[in-house]
């Protein structure tokens, strides 16, 4: 314990909400696509992946950070559109396990596609030349970057729930995530609605992949841990709930912070810890609903 001051104490906080940040983004396109369609998608971490190395690429094709920022999601969004309307819609109503195991076969796909045009050792990043150096936050100086990405998160989320909650599309969503009949028995294609929500669910993961590229190594591997910790933060919060993704995906990158500084070898074993606990607790997470996966 010694050496570890309050304000080392106060940046490795700081630390684990910007890591939460990344892990709220990416959990709350799985908690979307999941809570409105009832498809687990094991291909998230891979359009994460696809993310992080469409971001590098527009980078150095543009020259342009905030180019590369708008135009990766609406490059992932639209396999996403393309994934959902030839691969996942044909299984809709087979059970929850056929999407599961196909998504799973397609994480595979992409991931050797990264390779063929990439190549195995991925592609170098830096931190966009704007938004390097610290910042002075009173107990000590915290890269702009980290809190660039908590920004950007907070923005996202403050976008999503006022499209969820506040507008007709929005109203349309959850209706049809309640009963798709009677959204069509009102005249609305709900195939049309599913397609936006899985195109809109899968962008949320390409951002959050390019979001993240400058804070770790983009290869193309880099989605398979991703995955099990943006399902780990999705269980803690609960099977579909937006909300839950959010405070969950903070708080898990608030554990494995805390932890890699007090016990660096079982940072990455804490996060599931978590998990433990939360569902011996509250099995359906912290705002899940009872039987989500039923």
């Amino acid at each position: 314990m010694d050496g570890i001051t309050p304000s080392l104490l106060l940046l490795q906080l700081m630390t684990g909400i910007a890591l939460g940040a990344v892990y709220a983004l990416l959990a709350l396109g799985l908690s979307l696509i999941f809570g409105m369609l009832n498809v687990v998608n094991f291909a998230h971490g891979a359009f994460f992946m696809v993310g992080a190395f469409l971001g590098v690429y527009f980078l150095g094709l543009t020259g342009n950070f905030w180019f590369s920022l708008l135009l990766t999601p609406a490059a992932v969004g639209a396999i996403g559109l393309v994934t959902e309307r030839f691969l996942v819609r044909p299984l809709y109503g087979r059970g929850i396990d056929y999407p599961l195991l196909l998504t799973f076969g397609l994480s595979y796909v992409m991931v050797e596609a990264m390779r063929v045009a990439f190549g195995i050792e991925g592609l170098p990043t830096s931190t966009p030349a704007g938004l390097r150096g610290a910042v002075n936050l009173g107990f000590g100086y915290f890269p702009l970057y980290r809190l660039f990405l908590i920004g950007a998160t907070a923005a996202v989320v403050l976008a999503l729930w006022l499209f969820i909650e506040k507008t007709r599309y929005g109203l349309i969503i959850r209706a049809g995530s309640r009963d798709a009949e009677i959204v069509r028995v009102l005249g609305i294609d709900i195939a049309r609605v599913w397609l936006m929500v899985f195109g809109l669910g899968t962008a949320i993961a390409g951002l959050s992949g390019v979001l993240a590229a400058p804070t770790r190594a983009v290869n193309p591997e880099m989605g398979i841990s991703v995955l099990a910790e943006s399902f780990v933060v999705t269980v803690v919060g609960g099977m579909g709930s937006l909300p839950g993704a959010v405070v969950a995906g903070l708080l898990v990158g608030v554990v494995f912070s805390m932890t890699s500084l007090f016990a660096p070898d079982l940072a990455e074993l804490s996060i599931f810890v978590l998990m433990a606990v939360v569902l011996l607790i509250r099995p359906q997470g912290l705002f899940g609903k009872a039987g989500a996966m039923g």
